[in-house]
């Protein structure tokens, strides 16, 4: 595996474009933010989540770079959507007690605007929290403050195993 590992890497290098190695060295840092920061999925280490916790809300901002862009150069959906995700399911798994977690059974998206600038921040409340499910909202915006999604998000509540 590391020989593999090793020519891939030398290959990458040698022919990929400033483009490519800067996605290589974002991709490396990310697993290296899973490993030394402790951070819990590689997902967190290698968008470089940042997180802010307020006492009702969950705040997640990550950096804008060609490594998350479509083929029109602005932020994919899909990404939008896993840090909305993340932010509201960060903060449903705060809001249980001990031995519970939350895991997403609806999640519903409205694109508003591209996503381009420097960041990518996504802020999630609480909606409703009942004794089996919790209805968050969330909403994501770019770097110039321009809201670019809103989502709302169902989130089971199971008894950890």
């Amino acid at each position: 595996m590391n020989e593999e590992l090793r020519h891939l890497l030398e290959n990458c290098l040698a022919n990929g474009s400033e483009e490519d190695l800067l996605v290589i060295k974002q991709l490396l840092e990310g697993v290296q933010n899973k490993i030394h920061l402790n951070r819990r999925t590689y997902i967190d280490g290698i968008l470089h989540m940042e997180p802010r916790f307020e006492q009702d809300s969950c705040e997640i901002t990550i950096p804008i770079s060609p490594m998350i862009h479509n083929n029109l150069d602005i932020v994919h959906g899909g990404i939008t959507a896993t840090v909305l995700d993340t932010s509201m399911g960060v903060l449903a798994n705060r809001l249980l007690p001990e031995g519970y977690g939350a895991v997403t059974n609806q999640l519903n998206i409205h694109y508003i605007a591209p996503g381009i600038g420097d960041t990518l921040r996504c802020r999630a409340e609480v909606i409703h929290q009942g004794t089996k499910t919790m209805v968050i909202s969330g909403e994501a915006y770019r770097s110039d403050g321009k809201k670019i999604a809103h989502a709302t998000g169902t989130f089971f509540m199971i008894k950890k195993p």
